[in-house]
């Protein structure tokens, strides 16, 4: 295993004395030893001695429960990188089966339940709480982050062609109609909230001298080329939210219409499109757009270039000065060092 730690889920125990953090990763969960003591509210020995008498007693094998985290921790100005092990969950179990402590049934219950529905569904709701009217602040929440997941450009597209596939007679599931026709949805869509279509407001926002090449959402970390490429992480919280609300809208009309039974051809979906628009007073895309997707990636693909050349620029001019600062923090510790040793020698 490497360093990604995956998916971090909280555990708090019913006690409120511990919060653990459990690492989700290959559809189970991880811990190490010492966040297993603090989850069962025992010493770190203790668990090494039931881990070592499972392993040894061959109720769970170490090649299926134990593996190896490669963990990067921050020492004074260095960052240094250790090892260490992780149990997966069926071992989690059987520690806490042998502790015999509150702690270790109160998780097993949460684990056989709220945990293997998330695993499962990757999410997990509480439905009364959500209904309890003086948690709507809560609620909202949830709506906002499930409209965002939903307008995201893999799940629009596979629920545009699942929609279309059941109420579309010619409907034409080749990869390359069905893209195209997803990217004129998308203009649309996009357009109705920008004044561009997605090529457009890419070209126009995207700039290699800003921080973050001027993105304002992207995977990991650092923004990648396939980020630079996607035009709704160029929006602003403002535009974001409005495309976020005209996209759930929207599925919401176009799923109604096929749980409906009502025939449409692909055509005339793009007539429904600019109807559903219209009705929503939003502005009408009626034309293909100034740049094509395919001049949108040329110049992206320089500016790109562009970016992470001056990005790397700087790492490099950052990563100078922090080790001339370190040099000149060893060089005034071997001086200070030095004169002490003049001072302890003079009679």
């Amino acid at each position: 295993m490497n360093d990604n730690t995956g998916e971090l889920i909280l555990y708090r125990t019913e006690d409120g004395r511990a919060e653990i953090h459990l690492r989700a990763i290959d559809g189970t969960v991880w811990l190490n030893q010492v966040e297993m003591a603090r989850l069962f509210d025992t010493t770190k020995q203790n668990v090494s001695l039931h881990i070592r008498n499972i392993l040894s007693e061959g109720e769970l094998s170490a090649e299926a429960t134990v593996k190896e985290s490669l963990t990067v921790q921050t020492e004074g100005r260095r960052q240094v990188s250790r090892s260490v092990q992780l149990y997966r969950l069926e071992l989690i179990l059987a520690v806490g089966f042998r502790v015999r402590s509150p702690r270790g049934a109160q998780f097993r219950r949460w684990a056989g339940s709220t945990l293997a529905e998330y695993l499962v569904k990757g999410f997990v709701l509480n439905d009364q709480r959500l209904k309890d009217a003086e948690r709507a602040d809560y609620f909202d929440e949830l709506l906002h982050r499930i409209r965002d997941i939903r307008s995201s450009e893999k799940r629009f597209y596979q629920k545009l062609r699942d929609l279309f596939k059941a109420s579309s007679s010619d409907y034409d599931g080749t990869a390359q109609t069905a893209k195209a026709f997803f990217a004129t949805i998308q203009n649309k869509l996009v357009f109705a909230v920008t004044g561009r279509t997605a090529a457009e407001l890419i070209v126009a926002r995207a700039d290699p001298a800003a921080s973050n090449m001027a993105l304002t959402n992207w995977l990991g970390e650092r923004v990648r080329k396939a980020d630079a490429v996607v035009s709704k992480n160029y929006l602003d919280a403002h535009e974001l939210d409005q495309l976020n609300r005209l996209v759930t809208m929207f599925l919401d009309f176009a799923e109604d219409r096929a749980m409906r039974r009502v025939e449409t051809r692909m055509a005339d979906w793009i007539t429904q499109t600019d109807r559903f628009l219209n009705f929503n007073e939003r502005a009408v895309l009626e034309h293909a757009g100034r740049i094509s997707h395919e001049q949108m990636e040329t110049i992206i693909d320089e500016r790109y270039a562009a970016f992470d050349a001056r990005r790397r620029a700087d790492e490099a001019q950052a990563a100078e000065q922090e080790a001339a600062e370190e040099l000149q923090q060893l060089e005034a510790e071997a001086a200070r060092f030095t004169q002490r040793k003049k001072t302890q020698d003079t009679p």
